[in-house]
């Protein structure tokens, strides 16, 4: 029974963890809208893998990873910084017309829509101690002496941050009929926008923080 419980309560925490909709949730609708549910699904996964990556150090305690993080916060700032910027802007320029029709002949690649998404949420890392915060929540502690039940509550993280990026893909599909490609075209516009800015404010707040 105890164990079960730990599955659940790491299901509850991948699905808070996941469920805040920033430039990660606008990507995965973006790609769910232009290139098809399968597309948006495995975008997020991407997010689901890297978020139980952040849970699975927390979990085993691995300070040493932690106290990595910390020295290097700088450096994973600008890179995700970069990243999330060049995604907007491409994102921005995108025709969703001729994404359809690449779709259409079955030629996402979905490898890609993995690893961006993956590079993207692994650039934060200070969502550890997201995760430490939500283990300490929900009473969770674990050691080395208990690495068993760490992987169970990790486990709990994927199916809940993936079940999430499934329910969200799936109910954005559901209504993307009654989407228009006028409409698809204004939304690849603000997404792209919303998304670069974001990118770009974190730039400009690494600048900043090194001329003051």
């Amino acid at each position: 029974m105890e164990l079960a419980i730990l599955i659940i309560k790491g299901i509850i925490i991948g699905l808070l963890a996941s469920i805040p909709l920033g430039p990660i949730g606008v990507i995965c609708i973006q790609r769910t809208l232009n290139k098809g549910k399968i597309s948006g699904f495995v975008s997020g996964l991407g997010a689901a893998t890297a978020d139980t990556i952040f849970s699975a150090i927390a979990g085993f305690s691995l300070t040493f990873i932690i106290a990595f993080i910390q020295k290097q916060q700088i450096i994973f700032q600008a890179i995700g910084g970069v990243v999330v910027f060049i995604l907007g802007i491409k994102i921005f320029y995108t025709n969703p017309i001729k994404q359809f029709r690449r779709h259409k002949r079955k030629k996402n690649n979905l490898m890609e829509d993995f690893l961006s998404v993956f590079i993207v949420t692994f650039t934060n890392p200070l969502a550890v101690f997201f995760f430490i915060a939500l283990y300490a929540a929900f009473g969770i502690v674990t050691d080395g002496s208990r690495w068993f039940h760490a992987l169970l509550t990790t486990s709990g993280v994927f199916v809940g941050a993936g079940l999430w990026w499934y329910t969200l893909t799936s109910t954005i599909f559901r209504f993307r009929d009654k989407v228009r490609l006028k409409q698809l075209w204004w939304i690849n516009k603000i997404a792209g926008a919303v998304i670069a800015t974001l990118g770009a404010l974190a730039i400009i707040g690494l600048v900043r923080l090194f001329i003051t």
